[in-house]
């Protein structure tokens, strides 16, 4: 069973996702998307990021190793009318059913980073970027006092140890590790640049119950729940993580959530 898949299968990010939809517009805004460009999401869940490139005009694939969120994705297609975006399963660590050379723009924003084998997924990510093209990633950061990578810290540490090899997807956060993965797959490291961008949650109601909505739909946060759980601890990993989302509301507005985190934004020219 591929573990990565049944992650992402599992609970139903859709729900998170629909806390993310303005910044994943706003990110696209500034991306320079125009009408003929041919554009890949790596991760697309069911189009945050994807339904924003196919209003600017471009002809948008979407691709996720999720079978729920490629459903979702085209459905959100199929009821909203949008003729120029597709969704389709598969593996950012093996693009294979991808020609070389196939896309303008290739955008992951929190997904490829989360996919096996990272060395293999730099390769693909540039295998299908055509020459004079741009890949675009948002990795969360190792370490940042912000809310996800304190989500994954906090629950990290109620679970399991992870298997031996493993190799932590907030590596995709340290610049350093980005130039050698990339270099291995042939990029210069002139070709590739950084900074640093903010993501914002917002959520119609308290922080709490957006917790909530983590606990129950996000795979990484419900896994930490069950094995705290297992443990007798699932309370004191509750009253962490409340305190965490209470904390890093930056909203003034009555029953409105907004939480803002920082991400390492990676541009690569091809």
């Amino acid at each position: 069973m591929n573990q990565n898949k049944a992650l992402w299968e599992k609970g139903d990010f859709t729900r998170i996702a629909a806390s993310m939809r303005e910044s994943g517009d706003a990110l696209v805004q500034s991306l320079d998307v125009r009408p003929g460009l041919e554009v890949l999401d790596v991760g697309s869940g069911d189009g945050t990021t994807a339904f924003p490139a196919a209003r600017l005009g471009a002809s948008v694939t979407g691709v996720d190793i999720a079978s729920n969120l490629v459903a979702a994705g085209n459905e959100r297609v199929r009821t909203g009318g949008q003729s120029n975006i597709t969704f389709r399963e598969g593996d950012a660590s093996d693009l294979h059913e991808l020609a070389d050379d196939s896309f303008d723009l290739v955008i992951s924003i929190f997904g490829a980073m989360f996919a096996t084998r990272p060395t293999d997924v730099a390769r693909e990510l540039v295998r299908v970027t055509r020459p004079g093209g741009r890949i675009v990633m948002g990795n969360w950061i190792p370490g940042d006092p912000t809310l996800v990578a304190q989500i994954l810290r906090i629950s990290s540490a109620y679970s399991p140890p992870p298997p031996e090899g493993f190799i932590s997807p907030m590596t995709w956060g340290l610049e350093d590790h980005v130039n050698e993965r990339f270099g291995a797959a042939g990029v210069h490291h002139e070709q590739i640049s950084f900074e640093r961008g903010i993501y914002t949650f917002r959520f119609p109601g308290t922080p709490s119950e957006l917790l909530d909505e983590f606990r129950n739909y996000y795979g990484p946060t419900m896994n930490a729940y069950e094995a705290a759980a297992t443990a007798g601890r699932d309370a004191e990993l509750h009253a962490e993580l409340d305190d965490l989302f209470n904390n890093q509301n930056a909203s003034d507005e009555e029953g409105v959530t907004s939480i803002p985190a920082t991400f390492l934004r990676v541009t690569v020219t091809r």
